[in-house]
């Protein structure tokens, strides 16, 4: 089932959610909404669900190319599961995901034995079968979200919404719970769209992310693509750890392809991990550099060091191993190189 949302507006008083957005998710995709906290991201999935609406006049929503900008949530067949779980508390995890079976007009309502059939289905699916006479103050945060998307595949919608769905869990969970997910969605195969502020979370299991600033869509593509290929400023320093630097900064720098020429103007924006440091003993090219700060717990090692031209602190990432193979200490010199940086438009043309 493809969904395709035009032209969306939607305000809230003087506040613009969304100012004129389009999205196009194919059907069996896993696709995330991306953004920081206003950007827009789950008023549009609320529009989407059914639960909110467009602006008067403005924006369709169209699941499978059928209009269903005005049906609400109830006739649009979608599954949605929430943050924080929603969950009954009275009820069993069984009940919990029977609940919309239950619910459903005479004509419509499963036979008692049906709806055992698929509540033990889909419990055995996200691998909490055995739990079925539990209550969810029993459960761990990632089995109640389990339950909650067992319950929101319960109903056989057309289409999965998430909202921040792992949003209350400890990191540990999370991560755990949403490379669950990516092989949950290749096992169904379900149109999906999940709203995250986490850039880690998208980047990982959504087969394209869609990134939202300030009611607007920035960028769409697969995580690659935005990531290598950032469309401007924002998407750029919003995926991740950026150094944005002059570019008179780096005339003492080697110049390889997709770095600046020596004396342009404007910034450029460098990751972390693009950038080679060298002892400045060594001699050869590079920007001559003060190493400020080394911290080394973890997997990687992070340094920041000042240029000695301009005092513009980088933030360097390398390997433990480069690091000790460096032998540097705070207060060295160093030569910095810049492996591949990025210029937009708006700057200077590299």
């Amino acid at each position: 089932m493809s969904i395709e949302a035009h032209n969306i507006r939607k305000r809230f008083g003087l506040f613009t959610a969304l100012d004129g957005v389009d999205l196009n998710v194919p059907a069996g995709k896993l696709v995330a909404l991306l953004g920081p906290s206003g950007s827009g991201k789950t008023t549009l999935l609320r529009i989407i669900a059914g639960l909110e609406f467009p602006d008067p006049g403005s924006g369709r929503v169209l699941f499978h190319g059928d209009d269903v900008t005005d049906l609400p949530a109830g006739r649009r067949k979608v599954g949605f599961v929430f943050q924080h779980y929603a969950l009954f508390r009275h009820m069993s995890v069984f009940e919990n995901v029977a609940f919309g079976l239950r619910v459903r007009g005479r004509r419509e309502r499963p036979s008692d034995a049906a709806i055992s059939e698929r509540v033990h289905r889909l419990l055995e699916l996200v691998q909490l079968d055995g739990l079925a006479g539990r209550y969810p103050s029993q459960l761990s945060g990632g089995q109640r979200q389990r339950v909650a998307l067992a319950r929101a595949l319960a109903v056989e919608p057309k289409v999965l919404l998430l909202d921040e769905p792992f949003g209350a869990l400890d990191a540990r969970v999370r991560k755990d719970l949403r490379r669950w997910l990516r092989r949950f969605h290749d096992e169904i195969h379900l149109t999906t769209i999940f709203v995250t502020h986490d850039q880690e979370e998208a980047l990982e299991i959504a087969d394209e992310v869609v990134i939202m600033n300030q009611a607007r869509v920035e960028q769409v593509g697969t995580p690659q693509q935005v990531y290598d290929r950032p469309a401007n400023p924002f998407v750029y320093q919003f995926l991740g750890n950026v150094n944005v630097m002059r570019a008179p900064a780096l005339a003492g720098a080697a110049r390889r392809p997709g770095v600046a020429a020596e004396g342009a103007e404007g910034q450029i924006y460098v990751r972390p991990h693009d950038i080679e440091l060298t002892p400045h003993a060594s001699g050869g090219s590079g920007a001559a550099a003060i190493v400020r700060h080394i911290h080394a717990a973890g997997p990687h090692a992070r340094l920041i060091v000042e240029q000695v031209e301009t005092r513009e602190q980088v933030e360097v990432e390398i390997s433990r191993s480069e690091l000790a193979a460096l032998g540097v200490r705070v207060s060295d010199l160093v030569r910095l190189r810049l492996r591949q940086a990025h210029s937009f438009e708006e700057d200077y043309a590299i």
